[in-house]
């Protein structure tokens, strides 16, 4: 069964930085591997994502600032996220995509305040 948990989110203050974990398990066979957010009433946003040729790719919200980044090794997916502000405050979560199939972690709080 594929699972994936979120670690890493917290409290930071305005410039400051947080690097997200995304632990995927059950599968090998990951062929996207994304990370997005949800602010409360909003939509949820992609944010950040890698595909099979390992090049990562952003939207422009958070382009320069927030790096993508997967260890094969580990089955490990991050997101590092620097010079945060206050709108990025939000759930985020990690999704997977194996055979097709859209597997979503449970989400982990980023709050950006002084």
């Amino acid at each position: 069964q594929v699972q994936l948990v979120e670690s890493g989110g917290g409290l930071v203050q305005p410039g400051g930085s947080l690097r997200l974990s995304c632990a995927i398990s059950g599968t090998t066979g990951v062929t996207v591997a994304a990370w997005h957010r949800q602010a409360p009433g909003k939509q949820r946003d992609l944010l950040a994502w890698i595909v099979n040729d390992g090049r990562p790719n952003y939207a422009s919200s958070v382009k320069g600032r927030f790096t993508i980044s997967r260890d094969t090794a580990t089955n490990t997916l991050y997101l590092q996220m620097d010079s945060l502000r206050p709108e990025d405050t939000a759930a985020y979560y990690c999704r997977a995509v194996v055979k097709g199939a859209t597997y979503w972690g449970q989400g982990t709080q980023v709050t950006v305040s002084a």
